[in-house]
């Protein structure tokens, strides 16, 4: 027996904007809203063959390091290109190692993700 993955679930103040940068990023066609129980309301990413990124509405800020981050590699452009792409849309770069194959970045709420070498 095992479980499927249904979709990675992100922790944010402003759901609305962090998808919005995500979408961007990844370049998801849509962004699907729908509310819980407690009024609060989630907005999904979904795209078929797809993980789905969910973006939930939480009161506090980040606090600590990530304990999972998103690596994310570009289709068809480089990487450092891929990054200053992110950089435009709101991300900020943490760290750019010379001997690494990694550029760490950080989304609109702080929380970082690597930028990967394009994969052929």
């Amino acid at each position: 027996m095992s479980s499927n993955l249904i979709a990675v679930t992100v922790d944010c103040r402003d759901a609305d904007a962090l998808a919005e940068f995500w979408r961007e990023a990844l370049g998801y066609p849509r962004a699907e809203r729908w509310p819980d129980s407690h009024g609060l309301t989630y907005v999904e990413l979904k795209a078929p063959g797809r993980p789905s990124l969910l973006f939930q509405p939480v009161p506090e800020g980040k606090t600590g390091k990530n304990r999972l981050h998103l690596d994310i590699a570009p289709d068809t452009v480089e990487q450092r290109d891929e990054a200053a792409r992110l950089v435009m849309l709101g991300a900020r770069v943490v760290e750019d190692p010379e001997n690494d194959h990694w550029i760490v970045l950080k989304d609109p709420e702080d929380n970082e993700f690597c930028v990967l070498p394009r994969r052929c």
